[in-house]
């Protein structure tokens, strides 16, 4: 069974897609149309920087996408189809289009506005993130529900067994890792991100996201996708919509979303976009034994998984 995974915002890099720019048209094309959007140079910021730039969300949301696309066309050019497809959080969008739900163009216009409306947020509202590793889950997060009851910190990714990401208030997120180490729960890591995503301080962008999603087309999937908020597959459109916009403001269930891959005959996983995030997060979930896993981050990924698939 091969599953097409799409990285979400942490991937990115200066100089990602570089062979893609020097000869793919409709890549270009994909980039152009997003600058568009924006209002910014994408070639320029995703070639050059500056990094305060890159990753800035509304430049860095449309530009993921337009990346992780220009790949899939080149892998399912060789050949290579998808039997599921997902994507960690904005990934998301890209597998959307993976899966023919809304075409590549409308994909990217979903991503800028998506990072338009979060970075817009994310201006008004004092919040962050922070990744926690631990072999003690189960208390940490007994400690989240108990220390922050009013949502002033939520579970934001549960990526892995032993690996979550809590997000929401500064105040909160500085008290919750004061309480971490010396209870020896594990280690915290605040990220480098712009806003408390996938938290109720996202509430007014996912309203008017949701109300802007209400314009856009969307079809029954060709291709299962397992969706984020609900760690399942869905077919009505209508609920599919739902789903995008609650991401803003709900946890990524990526653990559950593995498990379900779990099993599977012949399972090879195509990492599709820049990084090796999510392959990562494959190996910490127990799918690297015996499981094949393609990282298409460059035009020669591609040329190796057509190879050895």
């Amino acid at each position: 069974m091969n599953v097409f995974l799409f990285p979400g915002q942490g991937s990115q890099e200066i100089g990602m897609a570089s062979d893609l720019f020097k000869a793919d048209a409709p890549f270009r094309e994909l980039v152009r149309r997003a600058s568009e959007r924006t209002g910014s140079d994408l070639e320029k910021i995703c070639l050059r920087g500056p990094e305060r730039e890159l990753t800035r969300t509304k430049n860095l949301q449309p530009l993921l996408v337009c990346v992780s696309l220009g790949y899939l066309w080149h892998l399912t050019d060789r050949g290579i189809q998808p039997d599921k497809v997902l994507g960690h959080s904005l990934g998301e969008i890209s597998a959307l289009a993976a899966a023919g739900i809304v075409s590549f163009e409308t994909a990217v216009d979903i991503a800028a506005k998506r990072g338009e409306l979060m970075d817009a947020t994310a201006t008004r509202v004092s919040g962050g993130m922070a990744a926690v590793i631990s072999s003690e889950r189960e208390a940490v997060l007994q400690l989240l529900a108990q220390k922050f009851p009013n949502a002033q910190l939520v579970l934001a990714n549960d990526n892995a067994p032993r690996q979550i990401v809590v997000s929401g208030e500064i105040a909160a997120l500085e008290q919750f890792t004061s309480f971490v180490a010396p209870e020896k729960l594990g280690q915290c890591r605040r990220l480098a991100v712009a806003g408390p995503w996938h938290s109720p301080l996202m509430t007014q962008a996912q309203l008017e996201f949701s109300g802007w999603l209400d314009t856009i087309e969307f079809h029954p999937p060709k291709v299962p996708l397992i969706f984020n908020v609900t760690a399942a597959t869905e077919t009505d459109p209508h609920k599919i919509r739902q789903f995008v916009a609650r991401d803003l403001v709900e946890p990524v269930r990526w653990r559950a979303a593995m498990d379900s891959l779990r099993g599977a005959e012949k399972l090879v996983l195509f990492e599709i976009g820049p990084g090796r995030v999510l392959s990562g997060l494959a190996r910490a979930n127990g799918l690297g034994d015996g499981v094949k896993i393609f990282n298409i981050n460059n035009l020669r990924g591609v040329e190796m998984a057509a190879r050895l698939d």
